[in-house]
């Protein structure tokens, strides 16, 4: 009985730990697209589908997916430098 119930439990953990993370799906969907001079500045090899603008500082983030961890880091241009917007004043 315990080695049966044992066994349920690990491989429903398994399996959870396998699937993707309904909030992670649910939140990139309902982000704004990015403005159109956002797009062209932007290096290629980033993920603009994830890409937000974030207010703390007014800058654009996106996810980066790695096969250990997923990392949010600042959207960049060609140059290397992040993108960023003036704050209304």
């Amino acid at each position: 009985m315990y080695t049966r119930s044992a066994l349920l439990l690990t491989t429903v953990l398994a399996l959870g730990a396998c699937s993707e993370s309904f909030s992670n799906s649910q939140n990139a969907s309902s982000r704004p697209p990015l403005p159109e001079n956002i797009l062209e500045l932007a290096a290629p090899n980033q993920d603009l589908a994830t890409a937000y603008l974030r207010p703390e500082d007014n800058c654009y983030w996106y996810m980066h997916a790695s096969p250990v961890e997923t990392t949010r880091l600042p959207l960049r241009t060609i140059e290397g430098n992040p993108i960023c917007v003036k704050r209304a004043e």
